[in-house]
């Protein structure tokens, strides 16, 4: 990936956008294709469902997924006990151990199960929200059940599709220049979609942010959710006219009370949270009546007290998840490192599925550039990095970043040469870039890990 994003940052822009068309076009067959209207329909069937219907499905579900767990994956089957495997046959989650996100980093391949020969191999890389990026390994028809999940309960409960023409903000590198002066964005032809810049935004570029859209003919906003927060300000701050939008969907942070305000103030549409991981361990969405709700369907979801005893409504604890749409690389009690809370109320929607009241923990700083561009998921930087054990983003100042990184073995100058080359190509050549290689990384007197930390920006 490193040598293609190489040949594209020396492409022209028109070539740019040729080679964003055909690489949508590429993803559109392999996400939309085949099983995905088979899997749609499956959804849509159960989105309005009995409680007792979808906790069956979801027991039918969890006994198979366990049951590859026990028979066919090396770490499981290396891992747990002779009283685990034989609870994982029966279906039962709660005899099983919670999974930590180190032996994922360290050894994915071994949570793949060995009787599949998936092709074409498609892998995932998260950002490391928590500090620890992984690689998710998928099939291609887990692909098209995550995305007829998506369309179903994410882009078709805030009224829209994928079939329309979207923007969205997430961690590619739309245009290579740090300094460039537009435009911030590339366009994907064959999905009509418009790939935003995260690394670009300010008050002087949101303009040429709501040109794209409106040249475009974008309906719905979907990404990052603090990008989409920060373009609010800016089109707030300047009285800049937005074209017509009918939904954003965010993802990837926290949606806070304040940001949901001016986004909708400025976008002029609803905004709809969906709360995920690139590994699909979970999925939940918001309804019309603004509930987050689990898809018990696609994945089990515990909170869970610091004894492992599951919380009552309305009491904060640790977010534990099993994937369900997912047995190629099976993700079992899963710990996400996030903190939520389950409500005690029924929604109004109507649906029988899990509401969670609220989610904590999943906002982050924001890094300033020297020109006032403001960025998120900042510790992208670390994606790809096999020699990062865990890492930290600190800005100590406009011109000034650190970088604190635990180790794996086999870190060396080349890969701190990697790591100030991202943050530069980020910010900015003048940037001062430190690695700092350190044994360990405190947590926050909150007992939590944060992958970013600023003494510049509004926080979320």
């Amino acid at each position: 990936m490193a040598r293609l994003d190489s040949i594209y940052a020396k492409l022209p822009v028109w070539a740019q956008h040729a080679a964003a068309t055909a690489y949508g076009a590429y993803w559109k067959r392999l996400r939309f294709g085949g099983s995905f209207a088979a899997e749609v329909r499956g959804f849509a069937s159960r989105d309005r469902a009995a409680r007792k219907v979808l906790e069956q499905v979801q027991r039918n579900k969890l006994r198979e997924v366990l049951g590859v767990c026990a028979t066919h994956v090396p770490y499981y089957k290396s891992v747990w006990s002779r009283d685990q495997l034989r609870a994982a046959n029966d279906g039962t989650l709660g005899e099983l151990p919670l999974l930590e996100k180190e032996p994922l980093r360290v050894e994915p391949l071994r949570f793949i199960r060995d009787d599949v020969d998936a092709r074409p191999k498609i892998v995932f890389h998260s950002s490391g929200s928590t500090g620890t990026p992984i690689a998710s390994h998928w099939t291609l028809e887990e692909l098209r059940r995550a995305m007829a999940l998506r369309e179903v309960r994410s882009a078709g409960w805030a009224g829209v599709s994928f079939k329309m023409p979207r923007a969205t903000f997430s961690g590619r590198l739309v245009e290579p220049d740090p300094e460039s002066a537009g435009p911030f964005y590339r366009y994907n032809a064959s999905e009509r979609q418009v790939y935003l810049s995260p690394f670009h935004l300010r008050a002087e570029t949101a303009p040429k942010y709501l040109e794209a859209l409106e040249r475009h003919g974008v309906q719905w906003l979907t990404g990052y959710a603090v990008s989409y927060y920060l373009l609010a300000r800016f089109i707030l701050q300047g009285k800049l006219r937005v074209p017509p939008l009918k939904a954003v969907v965010t993802t990837s942070e926290k949606t806070t009370v304040e940001m949901r305000r001016v986004m909708e103030s400025a976008f002029g549409c609803r905004v709809f949270e969906e709360y995920s991981t690139v590994e699909s361990a979970l999925f939940a969405s918001e309804c019309e009546h603004g509930a987050l709700h689990v898809s018990p369907d696609a994945c089990v979801v515990e909170i869970l007290r610091p004894d492992r005893s599951p919380c009552e409504p309305g009491e904060s604890g640790e977010v534990v998840a099993t994937c369900l749409i997912r047995d190629y690389q099976p993700f079992v009690r899963f710990r996400l490192g996030d903190v939520a809370k389950w409500s005690p109320d029924r929604c109004a929607c109507g649906r029988e599925m899990p509401v969670i009241q609220e989610v904590l923990g999943r906002t982050e700083d924001v890094v300033v550039g020297p020109d006032g561009r403001q960025m998120v998921r900042f510790h992208g930087v670390f994606t790809d990095q096999p020699h990062v054990r865990l890492g930290q983003v600190v800005q100590e100042s406009a011109n000034r970043i650190r970088l604190k990184v635990v180790c794996a073995e086999g870190f060396g100058e080349g890969d701190e040469r990697d790591l100030r080359a991202r943050v530069r190509q980020r910010l900015g050549a003048g940037v001062e870039v430190i690695v700092e290689r350190v044994d360990r990384i405190p947590l926050s007197p909150a007992g939590k890990f944060q992958a970013v930390i600023s003494a510049l920006g509004p926080k979320t």
